[in-house]
């Protein structure tokens, strides 16, 4: 049997236990209500997986400490990799961990970088089961208090996204990278279903849900909407070949930027481009001229 390339699955496919696949379906034969509340409980819990060997550097040579967000009420550990005081906030995707950046991570150290990131709530090593975008962003915007300033900031997927929000709103750096970041909260959920098998009647029904619950239309926080309120220089990083996010989010968000530059590759899917040699060659480059 061929072996199946897992940067040709989207990652909610490969990490969502089959059983829970299973209970979406048939709650979605009987209640699309049901199925959106039980959708939107899956669509908040990050799926953790084991950490892969290229990431153990970064994960035993940093100064790890678990702090306290106050304006979310919960923990997140922090790794602070290298000992510059010229500093980049790292920022991982869902379902990820504070060493997912790891190699541009390394090639930062060696430009005279040092990097702050985190295991979000409910991702890697930090507690709970479920969490949200707001909480990246209440991390963030504490790091930056308590452990920046930061030179610069470089995000990946829903990273990218919570970067852009909050850069919007304040965020201090001075130059701002997002990777394969998606630009719709409303494609965001579509996909979501799809990848779960639901119908997109219960996606809308999700989505609605969401807006009512945080008390606003959360495309507020999509990538493009966001970007527009950025002004500081940001290289929109994506692949052609991303199966979770297509490539049309970066053309929509840098089309927003003040000062955006793009690089679409190809070939790189959204997860092997952390670790392409010229991507992060063009992202160190872009950081420290």
């Amino acid at each position: 049997m061929a072996k199946i390339d897992k940067n040709l699955v989207p990652v909610q496919t490969l990490l969502i236990p089959k059983s829970v696949m299973y209970v979406g379906k048939f709650l979605n034969l009987i209640s699309p209500f049901l199925a959106s509340r039980f959708g939107a409980r899956i669509f908040l819990t990050p799926f953790k997986y084991k950490r892969p060997e290229r990431e153990r550097n970064m994960a035993e040579e940093s100064l790890k400490e678990k702090i306290k967000i106050e304006n979310i009420n919960r923990e997140v550990i922090v790794y602070n990799f290298g000992n510059s005081n010229k500093k980049v906030l790292l920022v991982h995707g869902w379902s990820g961990s504070g060493t997912q950046l790891s190699k541009i991570a390394d090639q930062l150290l060696e430009k005279g970088f040092s990097t702050v990131s985190f295991d979000a709530p409910a991702h890697g090593e930090a507690p709970g089961k479920r969490t949200n975008m707001p909480h990246f962003i209440e991390t963030i915007y504490q790091l930056e208090k308590t452990h920046g300033p930061f030179e610069s900031a470089i995000g990946h997927s829903l990273g990218g996204m919570s970067l852009l929000r909050a850069t919007k709103f304040g965020l201090g750096i001075k130059k701002l990278v997002v990777i394969g970041t998606a630009n719709s909260i409303t494609k965001i959920t579509k996909d979501f279903t799809r990848n779960l098998q639901l119908s997109q009647k219960t996606g809308r029904l999700i989505k609605l849900y969401f807006d009512k619950h945080y008390g606003e239309d959360l495309d507020n926080y999509s990538g493009g909407v966001s970007a527009a309120g950025v002004t500081v220089p940001t290289l929109v990083v994506h692949d052609k070949d991303d199966i979770d996010v297509h490539y049309s989010a970066a053309h929509e968000i840098t089309e927003k930027l003040a000062q955006g530059t793009l690089l679409i590759t190809e070939k790189l899917g959204h997860r092997k481009i952390l670790g392409n040699k010229d991507v992060i060659d063009k992202i160190v480059h872009f950081v420290s001229e």
